[in-house]
């Protein structure tokens, strides 16, 4: 499984959530250790620098993003919240967020792996009690549970990305196609 993070879902809190991938068969985690999990909050954009975490900075971000994950699958299967995921969320919500600072060379976000959480956790709270609901997506890809926001012009889109899920399903069913013999020129 490719390592690299990947950020296809249109918000950062659906790409937050997306980092226990294939939940549904092989669960591959992203959140292994405090340095993969710091190098997602850089990789997001989220922070310029990041204090160094440790074990149980990604216990928590492990805990506020499955907590996202269900919250986000409750509203879009238009299911009453999980309280006890509201409850994660929340808290990690009400501490302090990143704060950005002005430098000599511009906009600069110094943050501890505490406010990057609670940032990405107030991205969620404003996800789902937002105008962006109705766009929410799963990826029809069957071993992918990404969700995604899908702003394509009339809601076609089906994958969470091309690259990462539309191409490999795509090329699946032009595989079984051609396998299967025709039969139009039998008739």
């Amino acid at each position: 499984m490719n390592l690299d993070h990947v950020f296809v879902c249109g918000h950062p809190a659906l790409d937050f959530a997306a980092t226990l991938r294939a939940r549904r068969t092989v669960r591959f985690e992203m959140f292994v250790t405090p340095e993969r999990l710091n190098a997602w909050y850089l990789d997001s954009g989220l922070v310029d620098t990041i204090t160094p975490g440790d074990e149980q900075d990604v216990h928590e971000a492990r805990t506020v993003r499955e907590a996202v994950y269900r919250l986000v699958t409750n509203r879009r299967l238009d299911e009453p919240f999980d309280r006890e995921a509201l409850a994660v969320l929340n808290a990690a919500a009400r501490k302090p967020p990143v704060t950005p600072q002005l430098t000599t060379a511009g906009r600069h976000n110094e943050a501890t792996p505490e406010q990057a959480l609670a940032t990405v956790a107030r991205q969620a709270v404003e996800l789902l009690s937002g105008p962006d609901v109705p766009l929410m997506k799963e990826c029809g890809n069957p071993e992918c549970t990404r969700v995604y926001i899908d702003r394509s012009r009339g809601m076609r889109r089906q994958w969470c990305g091309m690259e990462s899920c539309g191409n490999k399903i795509k090329a699946a069913a032009y595989r079984a196609r051609k396998k299967t013999p025709s039969t139009a020129g039998a008739l």
